[in-house]
């Protein structure tokens, strides 16, 4: 099977620049209007209600916390020393460069300074967000493999897909493996915690280990960016990519956190 969709939808010159709609960027916007109309009735599932003002300002937070935390997460994790040399860099988000595992720090302090400041219930919060966090997960894996790039090892398996800049040997779709185990299984996951009502806290440490497991064993598959660190000093243990490595402290994090919760009278 080769890969031959086109990532844009419409290009289109205006005074004189070249711009593009792209469906990567497009996903992203569907992604937050999903969460525009989602996140309140999901939020009243844990009896929560909040005026149209703070919920507005609430999702702006988590949208700087996504965009502010993916960036600079990327920046810091992967490639620091390029944007160091090339401060510029920094800025041109269109060049690609994401994280989310600081794009995950990001919405979790976003979150958190909100909820302290206007007193609300973290958790159950969380709770409530982390099913649509999945979706919006989901939306930007498609993106990825629309994209045709973060594709995975060269595999005799009959789904495999050439990429075109993989070379010409069919490879592991691994934005799809991760569309399916980030997106779909655990929007089901979350989803059946938030209506269980099970003890606040449970839905949000389960998506963050469940991510964590996920992205850790894709990671075995899936081609490491061609990043500096790596020809500088191999992989972390002699076998762990960058992100396994973050993906295991979302794991034991997660763990800590399902202990304590339980741990804790309530």
């Amino acid at each position: 099977m080769v890969h031959n969709i086109n990532p844009e939808i419409v290009s289109f010159m205006l005074f004189g620049m070249e711009f593009s709609v792209r469906w990567y960027g497009l996903l992203y916007v569907i992604s937050f209007i999903i969460a525009y109309f989602l996140y309140k009735p999901f939020l009243r599932k844990k009896d929560i209600e909040i005026d149209r003002d703070k919920y507005e300002s609430l999702l702006f937070y988590i949208m700087l916390g996504v965009i502010i935390g993916g960036r600079l997460g990327y920046i810091l994790f992967y490639n620091l020393r390029f944007y160091a040399m090339c401060p510029l860099s920094i800025f041109a988000v269109w060049e690609g460069g994401m994280s989310f595992h600081g794009g995950a720090i990001g919405v979790f302090l976003a979150g958190w300074l909100f909820t302290r400041k206007h007193k609300l219930p973290f958790y159950r919060m969380a709770d409530a967000a982390v099913p649509i966090i999945a979706i919006g997960l989901g939306l930007g894996r498609l993106g990825n493999f629309i994209n045709g790039e973060l594709w995975g090892n060269v595999t005799t398996l009959p789904w495999g897909i050439v990429f075109p800049d993989g070379g010409a040997l069919p490879r592991h779709p691994t934005q799809l493996y991760e569309m399916l185990g980030e997106g779909l299984i655990l929007f089901l996951i979350t989803w059946y915690i938030m209506r269980k009502n099970y003890k606040d806290g449970l839905g949000f440490w389960s998506f963050i280990g469940g991510y964590g497991i996920i992205r850790f064993l894709v990671e075995f598959v899936r081609v490491p960016d061609d990043i500096a660190f790596y020809h500088d000093y191999g992989f972390i243990f002699g076998f762990m990519s960058i992100g396994q490595f973050l993906s295991l402290l979302m794991i034991l994090g997660s763990a800590i956190g399902i202990f304590f919760l339980y741990r804790r009278k309530s």
